[in-house]
């Protein structure tokens, strides 16, 4: 060791101080701590590996390595080492005189708490074995305790039943003595009190109790109701109730003698005490319901005053309209539907005078007239329900009889303002069979008359053809009448109380546009050979004005509607791709869409026909004009005047005939469109045909100008025609233009048109030509 330390002495450096020396020996002391450290692990690790010679070899070079400088470390290195050594050994030694004691002391814990453990259980046990004898201690008190607990609420419902029997039977005897006193009014509010306990009694499972306490209401309810109801009706009888004739002649029977006065004051007494009677009438009287397929909408029954007043009137109308009398004709039911009508009105002014300020006063929000409306409508159903089984195989009846209820639905609802959402007869012509049946009728003699107009001798006359202001559209009697049977269908089913029943309908309506479509396309099809004749442009005429009448009711508020049910039917239904229901929904389609597009490619169809046969005619006038002899025709500098070729006067007269004959049989919109396929016809032809390139050079100038010259009478003829009235509107289009050279350049190279004005058709007409309307020289 000795040797060692000497070795790794190094020797005195000139000029260092002792401080120096001192803090270089602090710096190698801590480096080869480090050292040790990093190699105590770096041993562990290798060791674990077996391979501890190698990592001293690998330690000792790094350490000291090829310096002998270095060796001056060993000592301190050596030293460190063993103090190593030592801490490991300590910590070696503690931990193994440690963990004895702290197993010891584990299991030390285990056994207390195996202690502790039995010690519960123990306690558990016992505890266990008291409570089971104290239970069979108590049983007998318990079993005594409960017995005396139901007996305790046994007495309490017992006294609960007799303190409900004596309320009820404490009102009964109030009731009875305010009737022996003649105080009706008091009376009349006890029997509320009473109704209302029947009512906080219906959860009730006493059913004794319950038939008790009915039993009296009903009792009590009957004897005040006689009372009143014989009073009210002596005041009704004063009053000459109810009233038959007309009210222009009850003013008179209104204003009687002084003891009008305190008949009303009578009359309202009475009619307030029997609407206190209301509560316990509602529970004893069920009302009259029709069978649930007639779908009609809850609603409560009539008040009871009102009710007592419809009763004279209810066995007036089950008198005459029921039975074999004479005035219950199944055939008529005009008869009944007016009688009701008439009541309504001859009793509606006394109802918004004398009762309506009655029921103002006491409270509740009921209309007198409505109240008085809703009982007679009641019949009407009854009646209706009972005759149309009678009625559904025979057409002719029973058609006139939808018609006489959609007569009476229209008074009753725009005259005496009877609510759609009551009761009305739409539901009973909307039950299944029903319905089906008025869907039959309504398309058999829409057929019919549909074979009629068509059938008859003015079909393609138009109605106001010798008033210009109205006959715009030049509108055929049959496509006039077609639309208003359409309309005349709508204002029929508009007010269904369904929205599937309207679409049933609307499909109905769709079904006879397009099998008036179909007949007017059979009758064209026979007209096709004169295209230009006058029945054909009346049915083009036809097929425009119902294309038009069918957009415009698109926009219909109702319609609208009726495509917002389909919306949800459809969606409901997945007939329809996302794409047309999102259509549907945005509005950018209608109802009618389907009839449109049909009509309009009709309508395209024989404009086209119309436009092909002109263009024949045209073709075959102008067959003279082509053969012109182009090459001897002199410059225009060379004539003093330009003058019309005589070729070219068939052309222009064929033309202007053909026009003058349309406009006249056409209405403006499809003439408009006539005129432009025409005039896109003939720019092409003439190109092509009379102008083409290769002949135009064979032609020379002076040709150029004669073609100018005669293709600018064009708007002369247009001007000829201004005296039928409408045709300077109607050449607002996109018209090429006729000046200079115009028809020696192909169409695509043309200028865009300029429209032609009256000023451009008054010049060319200012010319020396002979082509008045019905000229035919040139």
């Amino acid at each position: 060791m000795l040797l060692a330390a000497e070795i790794g002495k190094a020797p005195a450096t000139p000029g260092c101080s002792e401080s120096d020396k001192e803090r270089k020996d602090v710096e190698e002391k801590n480096d080869i701590n480090i050292a040790a450290l990093v190699g105590n692990e770096q041993v562990n690790e290798d060791t674990d590996n077996g391979d501890l010679t190698s990592y001293v070899s690998a330690f000792i070079e790094k350490e000291v390595g090829n310096d002998l400088k270095s060796l001056k470390k060993l000592d301190k290195l050596i030293e460190q080492m063993t103090e190593n050594k030592m801490q490991l050994e300590e910590q070696v030694l503690t931990i193994s005189s440690e963990i004895p004691k702290r197993i010891q002391s584990a299991l030390k814990n285990a056994e207390e708490s195996k202690q502790f453990l039995n010690q519960f259980l123990e306690q558990e046990t016992h505890l266990f074995s008291s409570i089971n004898s104290h239970l069979l201690t108590a049983q007998p008190w318990m079993e005594d305790l409960g017995a005396m607990i139901n007996q305790i609420e046994e007495i309490e419902r017992h006294l609960a039943y007799l303190k409900w029997i004596s309320q009820i039977e404490e009102l009964s005897d109030n009731i009875q003595q305010y009737l022996m006193t003649n105080n009706v009014p008091e009376a009349a509010s006890t029997l509320v009190s009473m109704a209302e306990l029947d009512i906080k009694l219906q959860e009730s499972s006493c059913t004794h109790l319950l038939a008790f306490t009915r039993a009296t209401v009903k009792f009590w309810h009957k004897i005040l109701k006689d009372k009143l109801t014989s009073d009210f009706e002596e005041v009704l009888a004063q009053l000459h109730w109810p009233f038959i004739t007309p009210p222009q002649a009850q003013t008179a029977g209104l204003s009687r003698p002084a003891s009008t006065p305190e008949i009303y004051s009578n009359l309202e007494t009475l009619f307030c005490q029997l609407l206190k009677l209301q509560t316990s009438d509602k529970l004893l009287t069920e009302p009259k319901q029709l069978p649930e397929k007639y779908s009609l909408p809850a609603s409560p029954s009539v008040i009871l005053p009102i009710q007592i007043m419809l009763t004279p009137l209810q066995k007036r109308f089950r008198y005459h309209f029921r039975g074999n009398r004479q005035t219950n004709v199944i055939s008529k039911p005009e008869w009944y539907l007016a009688q009701v009508l008439m009541w309504i009105g001859n009793h509606t002014q006394f109802l918004d005078e004398k009762i309506q300020p009655i029921l103002d006063k006491v409270g509740p929000s009921v209309n007198a007239r409505l109240e008085f409306s809703r009982g007679l409508v009641m019949l009407v159903l009854e009646k209706l329900a009972a005759d149309i089984p009678c009625l559904l195989y025979d057409d002719n009846l029973f058609c006139h009889l939808v018609d006489e209820v959609l007569l009476f639905e229209r008074e009753l609802h725009s005259v005496y303002g009877y609510p759609s959402t009551f009761a009305n007869c739409m539901h009973i012509l909307s039950e299944d069979t029903c319905f089906q049946r008025w869907l039959t009728v309504e398309r058999k003699f829409a057929l019919q008359k549909m074979d009629s107009m068509l059938s008859s001798e003015a079909a393609w006359i138009s109605q106001y053809k010798d008033i210009t202001d109205v006959d715009e559209m030049k509108v055929p009697d049959c496509a006039e009448t077609f639309m208003t049977l359409l309309l005349v269908i709508t204002d029929r089913y508009k007010n269904l109380p369904a929205a599937s029943r309207k679409l049933q309908f609307l499909e109905l309506q769709k079904d006879l546009v397009d099998d008036f479509r179909i007949r007017l396309t059979q009758v064209m099809k026979e007209e096709t050979r004169a295209s230009l004749g006058f029945r054909y442009c009346a049915i083009l005429n036809a097929v425009n004005y119902i294309s038009t009448v069918l957009a415009d009711w698109a926009d219909n508020v109702f319609f609208l509607q009726l495509q917002q049910a389909a919306l949800e039917v459809f969606a409901e239904n997945n007939t329809l791709s996302k794409l047309q229901l999102g259509q549907l929904a945005s509005m950018e389609s209608s109802v009618f869409d389907d009839m449109i597009n049909l009509l309009e490619r009709l309508k395209h169809d024989m404009l086209t026909r119309q436009v092909d046969h002109v263009f024949r005619e045209v073709k075959d006038a102008a067959k003279l004009y082509k053969k012109e002899r182009w090459l001897s025709l002199p410059s225009q500098a060379e004539q003093a005047v330009m003058s019309l070729s005589s070729a070219a006067c068939p052309l222009l007269l064929a033309l202007r005939d053909r026009l003058l004959q349309l406009e006249e049989q056409l209405c403006f919109s499809l003439f408009t469109v006539f005129w432009q396929m025409l005039v896109e016809k003939l720019d092409v032809y003439i190109y092509q045909e009379v102008n083409h390139p290769c002949q135009s050079l064979q032609r020379g100038r002076g040709s150029s100008a004669a073609v100018r010259y005669d293709t600018e009478p064009v708007p002369p003829v247009l001007t000829l025609l201004q005296e039928t009235g409408k045709l300077l509107q109607t050449c607002q289009r996109s018209l090429y233009c006729f000046e200079s050279e115009h028809w020696l350049c192909p169409p695509s190279e043309r200028r865009p048109a300029v429209s032609l004005t009256a000023a451009s058709c008054h010049r060319g007409f200012k010319r020396s030509w002979n082509l008045q309307a019905g000229s035919t020289r040139c």
